[in-house]
């Protein structure tokens, strides 16, 4: 490969929208010589909302991006099944590419990548990115340089809670089956190994904590895989219950054992000393304490001065751009630590740990293999609140359609009363047939977007396609659900009913707040003008079976041990129950009276955060650290964060939610739940016993 034009810019684009992507794109820009030109992705939305962020070009074809020659590389973000055949795409169509990981399903299809970028003259580089750190680098040159002696055993470990496990979304990929899991994390892992020690033999592999995936069978939800390299024996460990995180690599040596911690890019090495057998303890740890103050005033100054965007795991993927750009600007081999030899070989190795796992359980089958004939619509049927709500309709003799990405996932067990359909929601034509039939619809579906721009597109006009189909549908109910978030909820002496206004100053509130009032607005316009059999539901604080420990309407979580509660946590907080929403749901279909009407799903006051805590630490045995938040404190720390990136990062389309939206999230004012109650006949769950038996000790908070 030739050494690229030193008098212009590396031009890069990133094909894939999703959240991974910012991180390529905060790399990129990060990158001197290299300017981000362009994003593409089959959602149009999606890639224009990420292109208006980054003052960008969008793209929804691949082909065009590539003959309009706008890119000298690409980064290939998109789902993992897709990686091999876009990879080929990108690189005979000139292009130098970075593929996440894993960046192929196999050894064998990474080899087939490898040898068309040799082919082709192309740069590929493996998305390895944890091995970009600069404490990885630290840890080499101390290996190399003898500082840890001879390595006999290592242990890689990555213990960091997988949420989707047991609480979802189940159709992601990486659920579809036990192997995807190692897939899907494996190579963070197995990179490390084979970087440090070569080529990498399985011996065995042992699951446990097995999780049930609704309508399919159980995922491990750990692995310990005992392998070695040359001498060194190494262990393989993951954890993806709720735990501390520690994702480590930890290296036992004749002269010393050094522990790099690549999640916060902490490398502590503990050796002996020929010091006085009295003064030997003492200096260990003084040298240790030493270490990990420096390690300390190193991350956190890097991190206070770049808000951020110099945290370890921004910088993992610094290391990784200016890798793979350096290599591209020289003309000279790719580090070899994300090189294509080094992506076989650790892809090579999860195939023989993969091949080690046990048969996989035949999947649950439908009763009988009867057809479903829908008469309920669900959009977002296979989230928290949907899957709830779809089960308890089949259980009450109606059979469901549920809009779905995928053809598999929560419902296989009842598949001959649930339909997966695929439709664009911005589509009218497709929206047309999914309504095809349908009584009773219900939209539950929510866009998280950065900017208002895009959430008017994204969520608002979306919202809106969505209610015309359904009327041109004829349906007799359709039931949306807002949020309570869009109520100024920061006055204490505040008690709120349905009539309780949002109130004028909306421009001021967080996005997701803003948007769902726009929706709502936007429906009740629809329901006045055109007949729209509208009921609005905004649903409190949901707990229960399938829900996250890690909840963020709470407080703001730091990891599965410690979480900022919003305020004090001393006053009672809006919980209700997800059967109840639920049935809540279902009642509104039912009830005539219910068309027009709004209806806050707010269980009976009952608990504070606090006291939820505290519940917690009681039932399951977990005391998670509280500590209360200054909300105001928050504000003027979010608005200085807010004016830089928008002054001297010149992030666009950002906005900065006034003092009333951060203590809103504190739920201060109170809720009044009397009319969904009088006018539904609804009875949220009034026993404190049972809520917490059904919130806390049935809801696999920790996963086992």
């Amino acid at each position: 490969m030739t050494a690229f034009d030193p008098d212009r810019p590396i031009r890069a684009a990133l094909l894939g929208a999703g959240y991974i992507a910012d991180w390529h794109a905060g790399a990129i820009k990060a990158t001197p010589g290299v300017e981000l030109v362009a994003v593409c992705d089959r959602s149009e939305a999606a890639a224009e909302a990420l292109a208006q962020t980054y003052g960008i070009t969008a793209y929804s074809d691949l082909d065009a991006m590539l003959a309009a020659g706008v890119a000298d590389a690409v980064h290939i973000v998109t789902p993992p099944q897709t990686h091999r055949a876009l990879a080929e795409t990108c690189l005979r169509g000139g292009a130098h590419v970075v593929v996440e990981k894993p960046v192929a399903l196999s050894g064998k299809e990474t080899r087939e990548i490898t040898d068309i970028a040799e082919e082709t003259g192309r740069v590929f580089a493996a998305g390895h990115n944890f091995m970009g750190t600069p404490g990885y680098q630290r840890l080499k040159n101390r290996l190399e340089a003898g500082a840890i002696g001879r390595v006999a055993a290592a242990e890689i470990n990555w213990h960091f809670p997988l949420a989707p496990l047991r609480s979802g979304p189940f159709g992601l990929w990486l659920l579809r089956e036990p192997k995807n899991l190692l897939l899907e994390l494996g190579p963070h892992l197995f990179a490390f190994a084979v970087d440090l020690f070569g080529d990498l033999d399985v011996h065995h592999v042992a699951l446990s904590k097995p999780v049930a995936i609704p309508g399919d069978t159980d995922r491990p939800q750990g692995f310990r895989i005992l392998a070695s390299a040359g001498d060194v024996s190494v262990t393989i460990n993951l954890s993806l219950v709720e735990t501390m995180d520690d994702r480590s690599v930890t290296l036992h040596g004749s002269t010393a054992t050094a522990r790099y911690d690549y999640a916060h890019d902490v490398l502590v090495v503990e050796a002996e000393n020929a010091a006085d057998i009295v003064a030997n303890p003492f200096l260990r740890q003084m040298g240790l304490a030493g270490q990990h103050l420096r390690e300390g005033v190193v991350n956190g100054a890097r991190q206070l001065v770049s808000l951020n965007r110099k945290s370890p795991y921004g910088l993992s993927f610094a290391g990784l751009a200016s890798a793979f750009y350096g290599a591209i600007r020289s003309g000279r081999p790719l580090d070899q630590r994300f090189d294509g030899a080094s992506a076989v070989k650790v892809m090579t190795a999860i195939d023989a740990a993969n091949a080690l796992l046990p048969k996989p359980e035949k999947k649950p089958k439908a009763a009988s293999r009867a057809k479903p004939k829908p008469t309920v619509l669900i959009i977002g049927g296979t989230g928290f609140i949907g899957r709830a709500l779809t089960r308890k309709w089949v259980a009450k003799g109606r059979d469901v359609r549920v809009l779905s990405r995928g053809q598999s996932g929560p419902f296989d067990d009842i598949a001959d009363h649930v339909e997966l359909f695929g439709a664009s929601l911005s589509d009218p034509e497709q929206l047309a047939a999914a309504f095809d039939g349908i009584e009773i619809a219900y939209h539950l579906g929510k866009s998280m977007d950065a900017t208002w721009e895009a959430a008017l597109k994204n969520d608002v006009e979306v919202t809106e396609t969505i209610a015309r189909a359904a009327s041109a549908a004829g349906v007799a109910r359709f039931i949306y659900t807002g949020t309570i978030a869009s109520y100024d909820m920061s006055d204490p002496d505040v008690s709120i009913t349905e009539d309780t206004g949002f109130g004028d100053e909306m421009e001021t509130r967080n996005i997701y707040a803003r948007s769902k009032a726009e929706c709502e607005a936007r429906l009740l316009e629809l329901h006045r003008k055109h007949g729209l059999p509208l009921v609005i539901a905004r649903p409190g604080i949901v707990v229960g079976k399938g829900g996250p420990l890690q909840h963020w309407g709470i407080g703001r979580w730091h990891g599965a041990g410690a979480v900022r509660i919003w305020g004090n946590g001393k006053h009672i907080l809006p919980f209700v129950l997800n059967d109840d929403v639920a049935d809540a749901l279902i009642l509104m279909a039912e009830e005539d009276a219910a068309i027009g009407e709004s209806f806050n799903l707010v269980g009976e006051p009952m608990l504070s955060a606090r006291d939820y805590f505290d519940a917690i630490a009681a039932r399951l045995g977990a005391r998670i650290k509280v500590k209360p938040s200054h909300l105001a404190v928050l504000y003027g720390t979010a608005t200085i964060k807010f004016w830089l990136k928008k002054r001297v990062f010149r992030r666009g389309g950002l906005t900065n939610p006034s003092l009333a939206d951060w203590k809103s999230r504190a739920h201060f004012s109170q809720f009044d739940n009397a009319r969904t109650k009088q006018l539904l006949g609804w009875q949220p769950e009034a026993r404190r016993d049972e809520f917490l038996t059904r919130a806390i000790d049935h809801a696999d908070l920790l996963g086992f």
